[in-house]
């Protein structure tokens, strides 16, 4: 079997640090890691390092995720998750590699109550998500050879998510005040790296829906981190309403896993049940 080359684009963040932990070791692929070293929204330099690695594969987990953030500094935004993704695109094309673009269900606009499927039109309202459909739209136009992969709800090791934040304010309020009416689908970043490494071994390409099976209210996915770590006596209290900047109701529907048949991903308990066995197993210390 020859071996894979592979440019994950922001190894530092929750899914590149789980994809890094799937793939090192391995002989199969050889790794090249890029974090804020290679600024993907400099064109000149996120195509040096292109031409410099000639991966067969970019992943790019790069981006301003931090939605307050987004709405504060709108150009950046756009610099890094639009104008970064154009980059990445065109580098790829040039040296003939698959790009895999990580995209959000930040970019619909939650005002539904029925899951999303790849075939359901793109309405973002937030920054966050405006940045990111940019993204979408522009590796779409620059490449073919793309996979865009959109995700809910990502945690795991690598940067300060929700999942730290319930426990935190768990341990130090006694309570957790989340809403009970902004859904979605918890997904963990090491569940999301395995329908990755799968894409990259197929000829698919086009838009897929990757986040893990079933659903539930931000107070929901709160009450079953705090029951996986025995603090089921905290109580987790309704939000009088939501004040995430998170839109309200954007659960993926994976229908194009189905269709091709491709990938399975697990349920989001399972998935966060085996995230808290292996980070207690001190796998990602």
């Amino acid at each position: 079997m020859s071996i894979t080359r592979v440019w994950i684009a922001g190894a530092g963040g929750r899914l590149g640090s789980a994809l890094y932990h799937r793939f090192s070791g391995n002989t199969d692929y050889k790794l090249v890691t890029s974090d804020r070293d290679v600024p993907i929204e400099d064109a000149r330099e996120a195509g040096r390092f292109a031409d410099l690695n000639h991966p067969d594969v970019i992943i790019n987990c790069a981006g301003l995720t931090d939605v307050r953030a987004c709405e504060e500094k709108p150009e950046e935004a756009y610099k890094i998750n639009a104008i970064g993704a154009r980059n990445l695109a065109v580098a790829a094309r040039r040296i003939d590699a698959k790009l895999i673009q990580i995209s959000t269900d930040d970019v619909f606009d939650g005002d539904d109550d029925a899951a999303l499927c790849e075939f359901d039109d793109a309405h973002p309202t937030t920054m966050y998500g405006k940045s990111k459909y940019a993204g979408e739209k522009l590796v779409r136009e620059l490449t073919d050879k793309h996979v865009i992969v959109r995700s809910s709800w990502l945690y795991g090791v690598g940067s300060y998510d929700f999942v730290d934040r319930v426990l935190d304010n768990a341990k130090k309020d006694g309570k957790v005040v989340l809403p009970e009416d902004e859904i979605s689908s918890p997904t963990s970043a090491d569940a999301l790296a395995g329908f990755i490494e799968c894409l990259m071994h197929t000829r698919e390409f086009g838009l897929y829906h990757a986040s893990c099976d079933g659903s539930c209210s931000r107070a929901e996915w709160a009450r079953e981190i705090l029951r996986l770590n025995g603090m089921d006596s905290i109580p987790v209290i309704s939000a009088a309403e939501n004040t995430e900047l998170r839109p309200r109701f954007t659960l993926l529907d994976n229908m194009m896993l189905r269709i091709t048949g491709l990938y399975q991903m697990p349920d989001w308990k399972t998935a966060l049940a085996d995230y808290f066995s292996t980070k207690k197993g001190g796998a990602h210390k």
